[in-house]
């Protein structure tokens, strides 16, 4: 496979900044500061509210979604798809995140490779390759499939779902699953995803975890995203953590940027690492950062505590079976 372009490895890295500052500018503005939060940190409620097969559902954003008939056949267009339609039991009839639905949290290696790829890049998929895989639904990310829109519903609808919380991410899958008419599967998959959550928060306060200064990032050198406090990934391991990296406010250009200097006057213990790579050459994050002398100073470099992630699982994974390897992964990783 060629090498993607350097316009198109611009556009991946300016469309994960924009999802991030996205979610900035939408999610509630943080109250308190993070050592309090995590001091007085809310169990998580274990209850799961009934729900009933509908044709016509509204989001987590308060966006009524209505189809014709409860789909079955669903092209995916963002790695959130990929995990509630799996989770649903079903298979989506085309991926563009073919190394996420690969990972073992969804479908796995063998059966996962058998989903046919969307061609094209993110956010300029191929409309025609889409429409032959004859879909009763797509679904997309906000912004970056909106221009995409009017082609795509000459022949089927585009639901376009982002999550900036676990409860909004257990919504979309509630959604669907009254979508779809599976609303046990979509129960039960609730159900046991709360129960996950509740038990590591409970965890982490029991073994000390829960007072770890905790960092999550993405990006290049030059420009270094931080999935922040109003972000799905940032929101969720603030619920385990002591997660001090709010959100910079609406600006798409800076709402998610932190530079070097930022991280380590927050003194960060462990710091995970999603790095956007585009072929074997390319470094990770971490080790084009290796020999900056303030990156050398920051408390989880000094120990050793700097872990590179599965960069589709840990940047585009946003459903409960994603969310529920994240947490495992991450109570392995952070120390008592």
């Amino acid at each position: 496979m060629s090498r993607p372009s350097l316009a198109v490895r611009r556009a991946v890295l300016f469309l994960a900044v924009a999802a991030a500052a996205t979610a900035c500018s939408t999610a509630p503005a943080d109250s308190g500061t993070p050592s309090s939060r995590g001091s007085s940190r809310p169990s998580i409620d274990r209850a799961v509210a009934p729900l009933e097969p509908s044709l016509t559902v509204t989001d987590p954003t308060g966006r009524k979604i209505t189809v014709s008939k409860q789909p079955e056949r669903i092209v995916c267009l963002n790695g959130l798809c990929d995990d509630i339609v799996t989770t649903l039991g079903l298979t989506p009839v085309g991926t563009s995140n073919p190394a996420l639905i690969k990972h073992p949290a969804l479908l796995g290696e063998q059966t996962g490779a058998a989903v046919p790829v969307v061609p094209g890049t993110f956010g300029s998929e191929d409309v025609e390759a889409i429409a032959s895989m004859r879909p009763d639904l797509v679904i997309g990310l906000p912004g970056v499939h909106d221009p995409l829109r009017e082609a795509i519903e000459r022949f089927a609808p585009l639901w376009t779902p982002d999550p900036v919380t676990w409860e909004q991410s257990v919504g979309y899958l509630r959604a669907l699953g009254a979508l779809t008419g599976r609303v046990e599967q979509a129960r039960s998959a609730e159900e046991k995803f709360r129960g996950k959550l509740a038990d590591a928060v409970e965890r982490t306060r029991a073994s000390g975890q829960a007072g770890k200064k905790v960092l999550l990032m993405y990006g290049s050198v030059d420009s270094i995203g931080v999935d922040t406090t109003a972000s799905l990934k940032g929101d969720l391991l603030a619920k385990l953590f002591d997660y001090p990296f709010p959100g910079k406010g609406g600006d798409v250009a800076t709402a998610s940027n932190y530079n070097v200097e930022e991280l380590l006057a927050r003194q960060p213990d462990v710091v995970f690492v999603y790095s956007l790579l585009f072929s074997a050459k390319d470094r990770t994050l971490s080790a084009q950062l290796a020999d900056n002398p303030v990156w050398q100073q920051i408390p989880a470099v000094k120990q050793q505590r700097v872990h590179e992630m599965h960069a589709k699982l840990w940047g585009s994974g946003r459903g409960t079976r994603s969310m529920a390897a994240i947490i495992d992964e991450a109570l392995e990783k952070v120390p008592a």
